[in-house]
């Protein structure tokens, strides 16, 4: 019997001991430390509550803010293997050996002979086999039909490159309610591309009885298709980098304004001259005139403003097509050289410096780039770096703009 009571007095005592030291690791001052911690996570309780904690609530902070970032930069990353891939579609004349677009079953290729046979068979019923590749063999159909299929499936990668991992980011509760917003629209730009690729293909499918000229798609929408590209490219790139790069606590002087002013109007040149590129790709207009500095031996040609109305030359016209990315490529080199200049005389950053003379690097080299490839007639190796030589210099234009941007309030 007094065996009983004892063991029944220790274990009455434990219990009260233990109730006791829980209240006692519930006091404000434990929970102030807990709620100091750097975490990602919030646990909310209320003090000598003995009940289970609330579920943790994912916050993002800087850890998820380079996650995010190092993703945009990938992504970027794949948007210019499809633009440098799209422009040796182009180049090679593949853009138009797939006659049909599906989401899904394009995705396989064809495996035998028969159904090589058969698709061949869709192509020549379009006007490029009819016109211009009407001695074409079944190999040489293969190599165009594979570089498109390639770009298209590239797409399709991109595609899923986004979506995917918004949607666990989303879950994880890794954005902002304005990165929201901007990754929302960036998934929704990509949807709109691959749809405006196929707008694009069916304009080179059409049959006009009334032109004899070489079938090519509408350098309108190849156009759009390339400026779109490159939107979704550098709203993914300067997202990427703020996410990535610190601002620099920068004292807002007139020259430093003067500055940042003068750096977004020399990307929104690159960006011009970039996005003119699609219109001599579009008529084939580097295969005109193909001289430098002059245009065959005069400065300005004669047959400049030969379409009418005037308007309609800076976009159908060959020669005014290539005079002008000409005008738009000396421009750009002017004020990235003026940029250059001005910030000498002003104390930057070190990223900001190098940013600047990587710039400036970059589009001597693309000018020349462009000048040789204009001398020999468009080779396709060259004209292939040349038009990856413009991305390469729109990233270096926002690359600058991010090194010179405002710190937020």
């Amino acid at each position: 019997m007094l065996l009983t009571s004892l063991r029944t007095t220790i274990f009455c005592g434990c219990r009260c001991a233990g109730k006791r030291f829980q209240h006692s690791n519930r006091s404000p001052q434990s929970l102030q430390w807990l709620a100091k911690r750097p975490q990602s996570t919030i646990i909310t309780s209320e003090v000598g509550s003995l009940s289970t904690p609330a579920a943790a609530v994912t916050v993002p902070n800087a850890a998820t803010n380079r996650i995010v970032g190092r993703w945009l930069l990938g992504c970027s990353g794949l948007v210019v293997g499809a633009i440098v891939l799209g422009g040796v579609t182009r180049l090679t004349e593949s853009g138009l050996s797939m006659v049909d677009w599906h989401l899904v079953r394009e995705m396989k290729p064809p495996q035998t002979r028969a159904e090589w046979e058969a698709e061949f068979a869709k192509y020549q019923q379009f006007p490029e086999f009819k016109i211009m590749n009407h001695d074409m063999t079944l190999p040489e159909f293969k190599f165009i039909f594979y570089m498109e299929w390639g770009h298209r499936m590239w797409g399709r990668l991109v595609g899923l490159a986004y979506i995917l991992p918004t949607i666990y980011f989303w879950r994880k509760g890794y954005f902002t309610r304005s990165m929201k917003g901007r990754v929302l629209g960036l998934c929704g730009f990509v949807f709109f591309q691959g749809l405006l690729g196929w707008y694009m293909v069916k304009s080179g499918l059409e049959e006009k009885p009334e032109s004899y000229d070489i079938p090519r798609v509408s350098q309108y929408r190849l156009s759009a298709h390339l400026g779109s590209a490159l939107l979704l490219y550098c709203a993914s790139l300067w997202t990427g980098l703020t996410l990535l790069l610190p601002a620099h606590k920068l004292a807002e002087t007139t020259r430093l304004m003067q500055l940042r002013r003068f750096a977004k109007g020399t990307g929104g040149l690159v960006f011009l001259t970039a996005l003119s590129g699609a219109f001599v790709a579009g008529l084939d207009a580097g295969l005109v005139y193909n001289s430098f500095p002059k245009m065959g031996d005069r400065w300005i040609p004669d047959d400049l403003l030969a379409f009418s109305p005037t308007l309609k030359n800076f976009f159908e016209n060959p020669t005014t097509v290539q005079f002008d990315h000409r005008i738009f490529a000396i421009s750009s080199l002017a004020a990235i050289t003026s940029l250059y200049l001005f910030s000498r005389r002003m104390v930057l950053p070190r990223r900001a410096k190098i940013a600047i003379s990587l710039l400036t690097a970059m589009a001597y080299g693309q000018v020349a780039l462009g000048i040789s490839t204009l001398l020999l007639y468009v080779p396709t190796p060259l004209a292939a770096t040349h038009q990856s030589g413009s991305v390469a210099l729109l990233s270096l234009a926002i690359w600058v703009l991010a090194e010179l941007r405002k710190v937020p309030k």
